[in-house]
């Protein structure tokens, strides 16, 4: 068990199964020494918890936990790529969207969730620069979208 592993069970973390993709796609592709994730849905055991627009059906706090899950598929995307989350030097870019009601302007509080999980989990290597949007909708109703690009480490 590799540290980043450890940390995660450290936290009550487990690493799920990476979410099929939903379309013609890949959850996550290699390019040099970058991995680029599809965006990553809250999806827990194939399903998504909650639907629909934040600010209206799903509230900013419930929204922030589901970026959470979103940041930890996304890992999960990462590590079916690379077999090893050990071999993250950093976590370089992070954007999430956020299907948003029309006068809600919380976006980055909710992104913080996927943020402040990366940095929990991976500590220094998990600061990052980010964007978050807000969104008509996102698809299947998800409330919350993520999608991050890490450098490696050389093998």
């Amino acid at each position: 068990m590799g540290a980043v592993d450890e940390r995660l069970a450290e936290l009550g973390l487990t690493l799920p199964e990476v979410v099929p993709p939903l379309a013609a796609y890949q959850p996550a592709v290699q390019s040099g020494a970058y991995v680029y994730t599809a965006g990553q849905l809250p999806m827990v055991e194939g399903k998504l918890p909650v639907t629909g627009k934040v600010g209206a059906e799903v509230t900013p706090e419930e929204a922030k936990e589901l970026a959470r899950t979103c940041a930890l598929n996304a890992l999960a995307a990462v590590k079916s790529v690379t077999g090893d989350l050990d071999r993250i030097a950093r976590v370089v870019k992070v954007v999430g969207f956020v299907a948003s009601a029309s006068d809600f302007t919380g976006q980055p509080g909710v992104v913080n969730g996927a943020s402040e999980l990366l940095g929990e989990v991976l500590g220094d290597k998990g600061v990052h620069a980010r964007s978050a949007v807000g969104v008509a909708v996102l698809p299947l109703d998800a409330p919350v979208e993520v999608e991050i690009q890490v450098e490696l480490t050389e093998a």
